[in-house]
């Protein structure tokens, strides 16, 4: 019987991506999650006595800005040598071998594998055989698994790979690998990373993402961790997931279809939230707040945006204090049915809200809406193109959003009377 931890995607010391524009947000905290949620990672692997760890790529989250990312990274490492746990690690796209200019010489106890082919570690007195590769550059195209050894007779064999394994979306298509190909192998348990989202893609054998460790923005939701995998003598593994992370992200969508008037939504919020905290065991959460439907309070809510945005802000503090941040609010309300105006149907209003309904759900037009700011977009700096919230004048998501908000504002103005803009 043996015990490992299997996890992927740490991405030390990751950059913050600009969340110091926003008020209020937990800046050094966001700062310190990748390294408390790893040092989670260590305490977990020595308390349950595990016999090793794995580390499937995109340890770090690229070239050390310094040399504190390295010297953090072995002095946790020295923690699991003096508790006699070997770690393996294999390099993923963002640590790959050709984008690291710095190193720092490694405790005995890690085991870096090669990035020119594949490698095979033995383990005797367990009878495991783990094979790997690292990413020798970022944009690895060939299946790296396809050249992997067979597997070791009388071994438990683990492959260890980064992968984005074909058909996960949302991920860079680095050494791509087929569910089939993998299976193919004979391996009894296949560690893989890349993809940030934990997933089983298959139980006999386990071929297992486990996420990343800590979220790092509005796209990595809920609890992230690690597996620890249980083996028993002739039995199947035994996978269980353990949540790492020390700040959680998490999105509340607030159905207002019910409430009675603006001030009736934000409590509709607060409570909500209450419950989220209370489900996620009082973690700090980084929350994305959406209020929608056809609503009572849409009148307000769109008259005032920014007003009960901050209402929202504010109901958020008075409940969780330094324990909840909104990241964003989206106010998405529309009228109820029976007060939408009954007189827009027709005339130059109708004609306005017909050709915003009608763009909307076409996204040629919506391409064809954004291309007037492909200007501006060019003259962004490099930074707000690549951060985690950026948005592009050729992302038809983002332009549907935008018209969404723009229609109540503007059938108000329109409705308006003169002495009312």
């Amino acid at each position: 019987m043996f015990k490992f931890l299997h996890a992927a995607d740490i991405h030390l010391d990751s950059p913050l991506l600009k969340l110091e524009r926003y008020e209020g947000a937990p800046v050094e905290a966001l700062r310190q999650a990748t390294r408390r949620a790893f040092e989670n990672l260590v305490g977990l692997a020595i308390a349950e006595e595990v016999d090793f760890v794995l580390i499937s790529g995109d340890l770090y989250d690229g070239d050390w800005k310094d040399y504190n990312t390295g010297l953090y990274f072995v002095s946790q490492m020295s923690k699991l040598r003096e508790a006699d746990i070997p770690v393996y690690i294999i390099t993923g796209n963002h640590d790959a071998a050709s984008r690291m200019t710095k190193t720092l010489r490694l405790p005995e106890n890690i085991y870096m594998f090669p990035t020119d082919k594949p490698d095979t570690v033995h383990l005797e007195s367990l009878d495991v055989a783990i094979h790997g590769q690292g990413f020798p550059t970022r944009a690895v195209k060939k299946d790296l698994s396809a050249a992997y050894p067979p597997t070791r007779s009388g071994c438990f064999n683990i492959g260890m790979l980064h992968t984005c394994v074909t058909g996960r979306e949302g991920h860079e298509p680095y050494a791509p690998s087929t569910i089939e190909g993998l299976r193919a192998k004979g391996y009894d348990y296949w560690a893989l990373g890349h993809v940030h989202q934990r997933e089983v893609l298959w139980e006999d054998p386990f071929i297992v993402f486990p996420g990343n460790i800590q979220g790092r923005h509005i796209r990595e939701t809920g609890p992230r961790g690690c597996m620890i995998v249980n083996v028993a003598g002739g039995e199947r593994a035994n996978v269980l997931f353990h949540p790492l992370d020390v700040i959680r992200w998490t999105k509340v969508d607030i159905d207002a279809s019910q409430v009675a008037d603006a001030y009736d939504a934000v409590n509709s919020v607060y409570e909500r939230l209450s419950d989220v905290l209370e489900q996620n065991d009082g973690l700090p959460l980084v929350a994305r707040i959406e209020v929608s439907g056809r609503s009572d309070a849409h009148g307000a809510l769109a008259a005032a945006p920014e007003r009960w945005t901050n209402e929202i802000r504010s109901a958020a503090v008075d409940l969780g204090g330094d324990h909840i941040w909104v990241e964003k609010v989206r106010l998405r309300t529309q009228f109820p049915l029976e007060n939408e105006p009954d007189d827009i149907s027709g005339g130059p209003i109708g004609e306005i809200l017909r050709f915003l309904d009608e763009t909307r759900a076409d996204p040629e037009q919506l391409q064809l809406l954004g291309q007037p700011l492909n200007r501006l977009w060019k003259k962004l700096p490099r930074e707000l193109k690549e951060a985690s919230d950026a948005v592009s004048p050729e992302d038809t998501e983002w332009l549907s959003e935008m018209l969404d908000q723009v229609r109540p504002m503007l059938l108000r103005r329109l409705m308006s009377k003169g002495d009312d803009q």
